[in-house]
């Protein structure tokens, strides 16, 4: 399969060109033409794990023809071990997203097709070995997503797509500068990230510090650390179940994937310097404070957008690490919090349907009516504290193995935050779940089998990833050490002039 990242970047874009196509008479059928859409993107990124070959770090099934030559821009497409994990989940979550979309019953045309340009930006991100063809996937992402929270969401939507979109066209901005800083001052200008990484030891000391910082909050901001968190639990509580799952699921993976990529694969001399502080220490705030918040939420939806927050403090404290334990955990744990936060907010999105609210408060007792839906959300929440057996255990202790060697006191706080996680999880769950039911849901039906299909493939996945996690840890680890190792190994001369 020559083109095997071109189709499974640009088929979603056709599905949704076909949908936009059709007159407006057809409404049944854009969902499944949605659907149908990803599920070649499933079956290449299928293909791609299994023809992957886990020994060397070369760029694997790359695609490069000229674009604007005259300014140095070609389409450059390949995956490595950085990149072929979040292939692989972003296929998987946009076809489960297209299903746990079936819900939508207003303007079904623009939401399908927007739905799918999204899918298109995301997983251009996760190919694009070109900044500039980055950069563009990269604000591919942006429209869609402030669209279908802006038009489709809840009653605050405009508010929130609004936040969302000023807060990513910041970082999007500081990108773009630090983009064009790399390309200019470089020995030869050129927008080729393999070799811009090469050519890591020519950019001067403060040169490399102001870049790797305006990355930093251009990436931070989507993942998003700490100060620059405030955007996402507006979004996840505007957005539709289904977007909500992709903004979880993927989109909060691009800042830390941009952070490993470009700031550490291009500017590893200041990644040696400045990663302690701008991934560890904040990536520890991030574990405590998302936590803590969370344990305060009255909002089941917004509950499970602050747990996210929390989680994904242990990417970023791993990466800071410099160990293969935390590195590979970190980048595992981008792929089992995709997983583990998508079940968890389409389970929100199953009892919002029937409840039409999110008060944690006015449940009571639902395990009696909806059995199944409430051993699902057990099997959730568990997998969500991380317990032994389920893949984020894996992750999070490979993390903490890795944290302790470099930054002890900040793995102390991480760890010991284990305890909020189990304790606002266990008590969300004793409040909906337990003790006396509330007559006024006698009537919920329990699980449909389209939202059981959409939740057992990743309950699935959770568990073959807790018993085996070499699976995805057999993709990542020889190119995570390299570059761990590029890190570590930034030219004496560039380490000395840092400081």
């Amino acid at each position: 399969m020559s083109h095997a990242l071109t189709l499974i970047t640009f088929i979603p874009l056709i599905g949704a060109a076909v949908i936009l196509a059709l007159p407006a008479t057809m409404t049944p059928v854009y969902k499944w033409i949605a659907a149908i859409s990803t599920v070649p993107q499933l079956i290449i990124a299928l293909w791609l794990y299994v023809r992957f070959d886990t020994t060397t770090t070369a760029v694997q099934f790359a695609e490069r023809a000229p674009w604007m030559a005259a300014y140095h821009i070609n389409y450059f497409m390949g995956v490595d071990g950085i990149s072929i994990s979040m292939v692989l989940l972003t296929a998987l979550i946009c076809f489960i997203s297209v299903f746990a979309s079936f819900t939508v019953s207003r303007a079904e045309k623009g939401y399908y097709a927007l739905l799918l340009m999204l899918d298109t930006g995301m997983m251009g991100v996760f190919v694009s070995l070109d900044f500039f063809l980055f950069y563009i996937f990269w604000e591919v992402m942006l429209l869609p997503m402030y669209f279908l929270i802006g038009i489709w969401g809840g009653p605050r939507r405009e508010y929130a797509a609004i936040k969302f979109f000023l807060y990513t066209l910041l970082g999007s901005v500081l990108i773009l500068l630090a983009m064009l800083g790399l390309y200019y001052y470089g020995p030869t200008p050129t927008f080729d990230m393999t070799t811009l990484a090469a050519n890591a030891s020519s950019y001067s000391a403060n040169f490399q510090r102001i870049v790797w910082i305006a990355l930093f909050i251009g990436f931070a901001i989507k993942i998003p650390a700490f100060p620059f968190h405030t955007w996402l639990p507006d979004a996840h509580v505007e957005a539709p179940t289904a977007i909500s799952v992709i903004l979880a699921g993927v989109l909060l993976k691009m800042g830390t994937y941009g952070i490993l990529r470009v700031n550490f694969a291009i500017l590893p001399a200041a990644s040696h310097q400045l990663a302690w502080f701008f991934l560890g220490v904040i990536g520890a705030i991030n574990i405590v404070y998302g936590a803590m918040c969370a344990m305060a939420q009255t909002d089941y939806k917004k509950l499970i957008a602050y747990s996210s927050i929390s989680h994904m403090g242990y990417v970023m404290l791993g990466a800071a690490s410099f160990t293969a334990a935390g590195i590979n955990g970190a980048v595992l744990q981008m792929f089992n919090h995709g997983t583990i936060t998508a079940m968890l907010f389409i389970l929100v999105g199953v009892i919002y349907d029937r409840a039409h609210h999110r008060d944690i408060a006015g449940f009571g007792g639902l395990a009696q009516q909806m059995p199944v839906y409430a051993g699902m959300t057990g099997f959730a929440f568990f997998a969500g504290m991380g317990l032994p057996g389920m893949s984020a255990f894996i992750s999070e202790v490979l993390v903490l193995i890795g944290a302790w060697q470099t930054h002890p006191i900040l793995t102390i706080f991480a760890a010991a935050t284990a305890i909020l996680t189990a304790g606002y999880l266990l008590w969300t769950y004793q409040r909906i779940y337990l003790g006396p039911f509330n007559e006024k849901y006698k009537a919920f039906p329990d699980l449909s089998f389209r939202e059981a299909f959409t939740l057992v493939p990743l309950a699935i996945i959770v568990l073959i990833l807790g018993l085996y996690p070499h699976a995805i840890l057999g993709l990542l680890n020889t190119s995570l050490v390299h570059l761990n190792q590029v890190v570590l190994a930034a030219p004496s001369t560039a380490v000395a002039m840092l400081h």
